[in-house]
């Protein structure tokens, strides 16, 4: 039995962290990597994962990562699921198991593996709904247009408004530096 975990959120300078773990009990016709799908079919598809799975979320604020590091926490979500969702193996998409035991890795296994596929939809889902309530609370930065990323935008609103406490103050933007 196979464990697939993905994350999203990595790469944002705002909003949370998502780790997601799954064990698929079904097939789920058109499960791919998240980034390949759009919102409607990704919450759709969520919805039939968890109906259809073991699944475990974990999640880590900007605050976390300030505070542990971006390795770190991942480090503790992939250990977290391990711990919490019983499988005889474990595969994490990308090419680092962050110092776990018992992690196998694989570059693009969101596109290739169903289960990594499906724990992309939880985590990417879970991410944007994030997003979404930053959004409504602080809709002076446009989250929702870019889902914390640094975009052009992103950093225009953060020159005008500062930084709110869902921003990441670890992560360096070059334009921001002086």
């Amino acid at each position: 039995m196979l464990c697939g975990i993905d994350e999203a959120g990595r790469g944002p300078v705002a909003g949370c962290l998502a780790i997601a773990g799954v064990v698929l009990h079904n097939n789920i016709i058109g499960i791919k990597d998240s980034k390949k799908l759009t919102q409607k079919r990704r919450n759709i598809l969520y919805k039939e994962i968890i109906q259809n799975s073991d699944y475990h979320i974990v999640k880590f604020s900007a605050q976390d990562i300030d505070q542990f590091g971006l390795s770190k926490c991942i480090s503790i979500g992939l250990s977290e699921i391990i711990q919490t969702i019983k499988a005889s193996r474990y595969l994490f998409d990308g090419n680092t198991a962050f110092g776990i035991k018992n992690l196998e890795t694989l570059i693009k296994a969101d596109t290739k593996i169903a289960e990594v596929g499906a724990a992309s939809i939880l985590a990417k889902v879970t991410h944007d709904n994030d997003i979404d309530l930053l959004d409504n609370k602080y809709p002076q930065y446009g989250f929702k247009s870019h889902k914390g990323y640094a975009t052009a935008l992103h950093v225009k609103m953060i020159k005008k408004y500062g930084y709110c406490e869902q921003h990441r103050k670890s992560f360096k933007i070059k334009s921001l530096l002086v």
